[in-house]
């Protein structure tokens, strides 16, 4: 069934997705590629394409035009031409050319000359194409094979056989295709660690040269625009410092950032000639004991409860992509119109500006790694979700993890994952694996994970297969009473995924069927069960040590009809003042008011 959002109604196929896509590095000018490109399914490069695909729309979805499936036998090609703007390109400019993500290798020709090739389904890439092109301009081609499931690479939640809590593969390009132009000598990337207890950033300038960066530290008083960064705010902070090297600025009268005051500080950045803005956000995530010695999560020193939503990022149009900037805003603003201060990004790795989005409307995320490995086992995967079973990971065939190459293919991916997201401010917990999906040593990957960020927490096996390493103790409960284990752990308790119940809507499924946990004929009849299921079980573990929950979850996903929206976003199944009301209650369980965390951090030392 076609289930268009109305953002997906609105779409206009020749300014697809226009916006500034990576909002924590930005240049003055870029040209983006989005919009109508040719297509074809062939084993060889074709002399004739097949028609038109709207870019960055998977073939498999409705907005791409295409609406056909790529298996993994086969290879998707897509061209376009490309021709710089007059003065786009100043003399000794490198042209590079930038994919927000290709599902899931890929290979890439600029007028018949190879540029490069990727691997890997849910990270950007770029290619220096500055010889290849002719006069500024040339004839793109891209090459693509994806084999979803059947290969071991990070997948996710498609699957070729669709259906239940696993949906319709996608693949191909599926986030922005943009050029910028860079000098020479430029700005690779930067690494920006905020020390609010030392009142400093630090900020390490990446480039090829061990030339001096000049940095500055601006506060803008007003609340950030949607668009952009602001250069016209007070300076608070300057320094030079060379190249590749880290330098700490202090910042005084500190405003930290929290989901109630999420204030950011914009940073701008030369290097010879090149110029970037960039932004961050003052704060600290981390675990400690409460007045009562119960491990807590803290935010800026604080206990502060995090109640959260799983959002899976998936589009009843455009799937694995938002038919709009619009749309991306709109899932993040509403859950915070209902009171959560948190989203679980699961198993998915979303657009930068999804993130920045969540930076500056005030959203804590945790940020799942895209799950792999080989076929999954019903022993492993679910029957933990009735049975009180744990397994050690150490056993890699039991978890579809036999293979070595494809155990480092999943190490590779999650350093680059989070070298990707080191800068986000609203990410605190990162998530390597989901109910044993894939699961390997997890106690030694979480160690890997704290040696590249320390900053932040770290739930190693979220639901069960618990192997006692990271900070969290994480459990899932969907088929029995959720209760405080008596065991005592010295990691924070958290019900990492829990609820789903469902409601079908008429006229805003994806398909006749329903997949859930427990349904209800009626919204009178859902909210009444999701009102006792918190008043009953989830508030009163909260003083005995309930430090974060997980609602699962935000919008129905195809036949998942859980969602607290419709797949299409366009009905929000329960009433608004009872989910409100329910997370002021969570919150208020903890015994600590919402906007404790925007004030100073307390002493530490």
């Amino acid at each position: 069934m076609t289930l268009l959002t109305r953002w997906g109604r609105a779409l206009d196929p020749d300014a697809v997705l226009p916006e500034y896509p990576r909002p924590q590095l930005v240049r003055e000018g870029h040209l983006n590629l989005n919009g109508r490109w040719e297509y074809a399914f062939a084993d060889a490069e074709p002399a004739e394409y097949d028609g038109e695909i709207v870019v960055p729309f998977s073939p498999e979805s409705a907005l791409s035009g295409v609406g056909r499936r790529l298996l993994p036998d086969e290879t998707l090609w897509y061209r376009r031409a490309i021709e710089l703007p007059d003065g786009f390109q100043r003399p000794g400019d490198r042209v590079l050319l930038h994919f927000g993500a290709v599902d899931q290798t890929c290979r890439v020709a600029v007028n018949g000359r190879e540029a490069g090739r990727h691997d890997g389904g849910y990270l950007p890439f770029s290619l220096d194409i500055t010889g290849l092109l002719e006069d500024g301009a040339g004839e793109l081609v891209v090459e693509v094979r994806d084999p979803s499931d059947t290969g071991d690479r990070g997948w996710g939640k498609q699957r070729l056989k669709r259906g239940g809590i696993w949906y319709t593969p996608q693949s191909g390009i599926w986030q922005t295709v943009w050029i910028e132009c860079v000098p020479a000598v430029h700005v690779e990337r930067l690494t920006l660690v905020p020390h609010l207890d030392d009142a400093c950033v630090e900020v390490t300038v990446h480039a090829a040269t061990h030339e001096t960066a000049r940095i500055e530290i601006r506060a803008n008083t007003e609340m950030r625009a949607n668009e952009g960064i602001r250069a016209d705010g007070e300076v608070v902070a300057r320094a030079e410092a060379p190249a590749n090297e880290p330098v700490r600025l202090p910042v005084p009268d500190v405003r930290p950032w929290s989901p109630e005051d999420p204030f950011l500080y914009d940073i701008t950045v030369e290097l010879g000639t090149d110029r970037v803005e960039s932004y961050v956000g003052m704060r600290s995530f981390g675990t400690g004991p409460d007045e009562n010695g119960v491990p807590r999560l803290l935010l800026n020193g604080r206990p502060y409860f995090h109640a959260g939503v799983l959002d899976q990022g998936y589009w009843s149009d455009g799937m694995y992509t938002a038919p709009s900037d619009e749309a991306l805003v709109h899932d993040i603003a509403t859950m915070k119109r209902l009171g959560f201060t948190m989203l679980r990004k699961h198993i998915k790795v979303e657009p930068c500006r999804w993130y920045y989005h969540c930076d500056r409307l005030g959203m804590i995320v945790w940020q799942d790694m895209v799950n792999g490995g080989g076929p999954y086992r019903p022993e492993v995967v679910t029957a933990p979700a009735v049975l009180p079973l744990r397994l050690d990971d150490a056993k890699h065939r039991r978890f579809g993890r036999a293979d070595p190459a494809s155990r480092e293919r999943f190490r590779e991916e999650t350093r680059e994952t989070i070298e990707h997201l080191r800068n986000v401010v609203s990410i605190a917990v990162w998530v390597p694996f989901n109910e044993g999906w894939g699961q390997f040593d997890a106690a030694d990957v979480a160690a890997e994970i704290r040696a590249l960020d320390p900053t932040r927490t770290i739930d190693h096996a979220s639901g069960w297969h618990d192997q006692g390493a990271g900070d969290l103790r994480s459990l899932h409960v969907y088929f029995r009473k959720f209760r405080v284990p008596r065991r005592r752990d010295p990691r924070v308790l958290v019900l990492s995924e829990y609820g789903g119940y469902n409601l079908r809507v008429d006229g805003h499924a994806f398909s006749d069927k329903d997949f859930g946990y427990k349904r209800y004929e009626d919204a009178g009849r859902l909210g009444a069960a999701f009102a006792r299921l918190h008043a009953r079980q989830i508030v009163p573990a909260i003083p005995r040590g309930l430090g974060a929950t997980v609602y699962t979850q935000l919008s129905d996903v195809e036949d998942e009809l859980n969602g607290l929206l419709t797949h299409d976003r366009e009905v929000c199944k329960l009433p608004a003042d009872l989910v409100r009301s329910v997370n002021a209650r969570l919150t208020a369980a903890l015994g600590a008011p919402l906007t404790s965390a925007g004030g100073p951090p307390p002493p530490t030392r």
